[in-house]
């Protein structure tokens, strides 16, 4: 499993046969993007074994070995939420919607807050 946020490179070695069988089936149907969630360590029934929020992937290219396997590389495009589960060949399938983040004002404008204890540096002066 690997954790995967939106934004970020997410290269995947896909050696299981179900995931390699959804791999195929992302790239054949042309929207080359599924969903990640992380693995619940328990779960009660009816909750499914994923967590409730996960990133869509989206597959930017993907080499296939001879024995099957492949190195898809991916990058995180969104979050989501479940809102529907099921199974398919073995692998989880769900209905989700896209979650619309709100871009955070400080990181966007360059000012993010000083780390305690840390003073800032004057350009151009030595000390």
């Amino acid at each position: 499993c690997s954790l995967a946020f939106p934004g970020v490179k997410c290269p995947l070695h896909i050696f299981e046969p179900r995931y390699r069988l959804m791999l195929r089936r992302c790239l054949q149907s042309g929207g080359r993007s599924f969903g990640m969630c992380l693995p619940r360590e328990a779960s009660a029934p009816g909750q499914g074994h994923f967590e409730d929020v996960g990133t869509l992937l989206r597959i930017e290219s993907c080499k296939f070995t001879p024995d099957g396997r492949s190195a898809a590389d991916c990058i995180g495009t969104s979050r989501f939420r479940v809102l529907q589960r099921g199974e398919r060949d073995g692998y989880a399938i769900a209905r989700v919607e896209v979650i619309a983040d709100e871009p955070d004002e400080e990181a966007a404008a360059g000012s993010l807050p000083e780390a305690p204890g840390s003073k800032p540096e004057a350009s151009g002066s030595k000390p």
